[in-house]
């Protein structure tokens, strides 16, 4: 497996991990699929308390160890007793004493952020998390709740990234190589639609190099993320045949010509991220991206 540093920290984590958005919360099969990947040596697991898939990656986690465990708490609970709240559930129904990574999944724009990382400190000086991360923020607002903490250190952003999904590379991507913050790319596959029709000429672009290096379309898809600096993958593990053609993307480097290639191609169909169209529709509820973070 290859590993990569955790933001600043001197830690590193797999390159390749396993997320579990949608996967079953009380399937047998997901239990099993995580539990593969780990047997591969896939040990970085993300979840978040959304996602209903806390309890499911707790079966998969038994017996395990040294398994960099991720979650997320999501914005409604953003208020400095609600984030110690959710952390607690989350630690239950995981059956861990400390998660690795806790992140805010989606910027709220109605609560301080001053008051919602004070709470993430004071969750990290309590052993309960060791580092902090964002989710679906834009430089700008990982910036701003930086500037509101006392001695952490936001470690990493989980943006939606992939061939297809190039938003980030005009905002938070760049803002990593200058800060060293990792970016944890969801979605590496584009939810699906890098496999559309009207992605034919991209997808035979990837088969073609994927034959040059005995592996996969999909396979040099997540490569060409992992290839690049500070940046590490989760793609969704919700099979057993899945997770094994997912760890088939690690052990290989794309050259650098065939980088550009994919570059130049999948520009041609970039899709608009899952991140800018959320934020839309849940101004009322979370705020108006618009308006910035309150402090």
């Amino acid at each position: 497996m290859m590993y990569k540093n955790l933001g600043r920290t001197g830690d590193k984590i797999p390159a390749m991990g396993m997320g579990s958005w949608e996967l079953a919360g009380g399937n047998d099969d997901g239990v099993e699929a995580l539990k593969h990947g780990l047997e591969l040596g896939i040990k970085f697991i993300d979840t978040a308390e959304i996602y209903g898939t806390e309890e499911t990656v707790g079966k998969a986690l038994k017996g395990q160890k040294d398994v960099f465990v991720a979650t997320k708490v999501w914005p409604n609970h953003f208020k400095h007793d609600d984030v110690i709240r959710a952390c607690n559930s989350s630690l239950a129904k995981l059956g861990i004493s400390t998660i690795d990574l806790y992140q805010l999944h989606w910027p709220n724009y109605n609560v301080p952020i001053s008051e919602t990382m004070s709470a993430m400190e004071e969750l990290q000086k309590q052993g309960k998390i060791r580092h902090i991360g964002v989710s679906n923020f834009s430089a700008k607002e990982v910036e701003v709740a930086q500037s509101v903490m006392k001695n952490s250190e936001i470690v990493s952003n989980q943006i939606e990234y992939s061939v297809v999904v190039r938003e980030p590379e005009m905002d938070f991507v760049e803002y990593s190589r200058k800060n060293g913050t990792t970016v944890i790319a969801y979605s590496p596959l584009a939810h699906g639609v890098l496999y559309d029709n009207r992605n034919g000429k991209l997808m035979e672009l990837l088969s073609e190099i994927g034959k040059k290096y005995g592996k996969t379309a999909t396979q040099v898809a997540l490569n060409w993320l992992i290839s690049k600096e500070n940046v590490v993958t989760i793609p969704k593990a919700n099979s057993a045949r899945h997770v094994d053609e997912n760890f088939g993307a690690v052990g290989f480097k794309l050259k650098g010509d065939d980088v550009s290639r994919i570059d130049a191609q999948a520009r041609a169909f970039e899709q608009r991220s899952l991140a800018a169209s959320f934020k839309e529709r849940n101004r009322s509820q979370f705020g108006d991206s618009k308006t910035g973070l309150k402090v």
